[in-house]
């Protein structure tokens, strides 16, 4: 049976005196002190009928401390179990029975099912404490969005199209070793997807490009309808493999019919298909297509999240599609609202959240000063006291960004390394958690 947790802290247990094992030490005793969060993890590998797998399993407080780990250091799950073997104060923070160590492939099967709700969960009991102790008291927010990419290559309708012959080659190589399947065949087109899919990358003339696209949607749809030849050649078997290979065809089956649909229109009709109807990738088919200003296109989630004056991350959403910041503004100080209690009493934001609505609205739910980065012809005096607090507001708010760098170049918010959905929203609150329990630990120490 799993443990909640290891309760007698080991003699050995030692953190070195670098800053990293002493940052390490205080967000230990943190976790510590909250043995709630550690029920909220039991209650996840619980649900999800995760073995406790190893000698006798790790506790769910150190799948907790793992997870931390990982994000707080960046680590590959390989790399982490590396150091959980090799490093004193690794081995200390995560409360490991003495001289045992879990492999990767057991990090990896724990640390995954600990769900965004739970870290989100995790991260209000944190932002509880700071405000309990005066660290953070969610009166002086700013509010900024920026977008993460998933796991995926910069998407093109030949290159989605090679990743579909790819994926149904797979399928039809597997149907082989199914029971029933040992006699079908198929003419095998993947070299002929390939060679196309190159030619229509250096092809500079658009009638040859378009002959190029018909042959290689041509031999996708052959392979489409040689999948389907074996999902009926494998109707009537019920065993465990050929439900799990029905399964994966479910899955890309309609997936693959959308990447065809939209080159069809793109190329062959010359529609431009919006963005909201466009899959750009076939294994992160949640991945939205992020556009900010003249910047480069990103393929992932944009996320809006809010700050106090101390750096503390208080609230992030992961958005589902593009949608623009004045859109999303309200929505977030109804989120502090309901996190807090009350409005905050100051809030800045970038000039995109701008709009006259908005300033209504945001006066209205009890925000005394709403500072917009570009007044965008908003009257300084209808947005603050005076301009002195205009400028506070305006030069505090550009704290934000920092934030978001350091998010992103030490704590992995610049590009998902999980899949799915699911998986990418506890990334991205798992960041966020581990970004708020160091900088909490710092903020204790001073």
């Amino acid at each position: 049976m799993r443990q909640r947790r290891i309760d007698q802290i080991s003699i050995f247990e030692r953190f070195a005196k670098h800053e990293i094992g002493q940052e390490l030490a205080a967000i230990s005793l943190w976790i510590d002190r909250h043995p709630a969060i550690v029920d909220l993890v039991m209650a996840d590998l619980c649900q999800r009928k995760v073995l406790p797998t190893g000698r006798e399993g790790l506790s769910a407080d150190a799948v907790l401390r793992c997870a931390v780990l990982k994000q707080h250091r960046q680590l590959s799950y390989e790399e982490l179990a590396f150091h959980l073997e090799d490093s004193s104060s690794f081995i200390a923070f995560a409360r490991l029975p003495l001289g045992w160590s879990p492999k990767k492939s057991v990090l990896h099967k724990t640390i995954s099912v600990i769900s965004a709700e739970t870290w989100e969960a995790i991260n209000l009991l944190l932002i509880g404490e700071a405000r309990r102790e005066k660290i953070e008291d969610g009166t002086v927010i700013r509010i900024d969005s920026t977008a993460t990419d998933a796991l995926m290559h910069e998407p093109s309708d030949s290159s989605l199209l090679l990743d579909a012959m790819r994926v149904m080659d797979r399928l039809l190589e597997d149907v082989r070793e199914l029971p029933g399947g040992a006699s079908f065949t198929w003419r095998n087109h993947r070299r002929m997807a390939k060679r196309r899919a190159q030619a229509i990358q250096h092809c500079r003339s658009e009638s040859g490009r378009e002959a190029l696209y018909r042959d290689l949607v041509a031999v996708v749809r052959e392979s489409v309808a040689a999948v389907e030849r074996a999902r009926q050649q494998l109707a009537h078997h019920m065993t465990l493999e050929v439900i799990v290979w029905r399964a994966a065809v479910k899955q890309y089956l309609p997936l693959i019919a959308r990447i065809i649909d939209q080159t069809v229109r793109r190329v062959f009709r010359g529609e431009a298909v919006p963005a909201r109807e466009k899959l750009v990738s076939l294994f992160e088919p949640h991945a939205d297509i992020i556009v900010k200003g003249s910047r480069k296109v990103q393929y992932g989630h944009k996320l809006n999240l809010t700050t106090g004056r101390t750096g503390l991350i208080l609230d992030i959403v992961v958005e589902s599609g593009n949608p623009a910041d004045a859109e999303r503004l309200l929505p977030m100080l109804e989120r502090h609202v309901d996190h807090y209690g009350a409005a905050p009493r100051q809030a800045a934001v970038d000039g995109g959240y701008a709009s006259a609505n908005n300033l209504a609205q945001a006066k209205a739910m009890g925000v005394e000063d709403m500072a917009f980065h570009k007044k965008c012809r908003l009257a300084i005096e209808d947005m603050v006291k005076s301009h002195w607090v205009y400028r506070k507001l305006r030069n505090f708010r550009a704290g934000i960004e920092a934030n978001i760098s350091w998010l992103k170049r030490s704590y992995g918010l610049r590009r998902c390394t999980w899949r799915g959905l699911a998986h990418f929203n506890a990334y991205i609150w798992s960041s966020v958690v581990a970004y708020n329990m160091a900088l909490l630990a710092k903020l204790t120490a001073t």
